[in-house]
């Protein structure tokens, strides 16, 4: 398997905790020759807790909380939210975590740039900002030279989850969505516009999607 093949599966709106299970699953069964897969979806609500996160939500929520083993603090995942996992062999493509996260930071600007938003970076802080709020937040697990966890990009999530928490771990952190911003463009289109960019910054050449009811689609090559 060559390293610029890859396989986008979309899974529509899915639970947190299988999902996680089933990403570790993949990254340690994965050998060299096991194709990079992107995975696409939304989550049920819930917050998520990086491995050295202290903090938790303030004040009483019903909203699930969860461990995980991606870097990062605390953050909340739902409906609306475009949820990216990424599990690459990064050994196979030769590249660091630093490239990986360089990588995804200019493909969601880049997406933002052809809606007319103005975003930007922050030292020490991985994710997209726009005018001081984030928009979009990255968290990445590299075991035995292999990526998963990922990013997430605020569609028209609920801002509110997200006021009980340090996002990221910044107090005082806002958080902003594309609809907020005046973005019109539908979900399918947005999603459809992050994984080209994303593939094109990461330098796969050949595409293939695999839709909720498993069939295929190569959509580039």
């Amino acid at each position: 398997m060559t390293s610029n093949q890859i396989i986008v599966r979309n899974s529509g709106l899915v639970p947190y905790q299988p999902t996680f299970d089933e990403m570790r699953r993949f990254s340690v069964e994965r050998d060299r020759e096991t194709t990079d897969e992107i995975w696409v979806l939304e989550h049920e609500p819930v917050y998520t807790l990086g491995y050295s996160c202290k903090t938790r939500p303030r004040g009483i929520t019903k909203i699930p909380i969860l461990p995980t083993d991606r870097g990062g603090q605390i953050t909340y995942h739902g409906p609306g939210q475009l949820v990216i996992y990424l599990l690459l062999d990064m050994k196979r493509r030769q590249q660091g975590v630093r490239h990986l996260v360089s990588s995804i930071e200019s493909a969601i600007r880049e997406v933002l740039e052809t809606y007319g938003i103005y975003s930007e970076l922050r030292e020490n802080a991985p994710g997209v900002y726009v005018d001081g709020e984030k928009i979009a937040s990255i968290g990445i697990r590299i075991s035995r030279g292999c990526s998963y966890h990922g990013l997430s990009l605020n569609v028209d999530v609920d801002i509110e989850p997200f006021k009980l928490i340090d996002v990221c771990g910044f107090p005082g952190l806002k958080v902003t969505n594309l609809r907020r911003l005046g973005c019109t463009e539908t979900k399918e289109s947005i999603q459809a516009r992050c994984i080209y960019s994303l593939c094109r910054n990461l330098n796969y050449e050949t595409i293939t999607e695999i839709r909720e009811d498993q069939s295929l689609l190569s959509i580039a090559g």
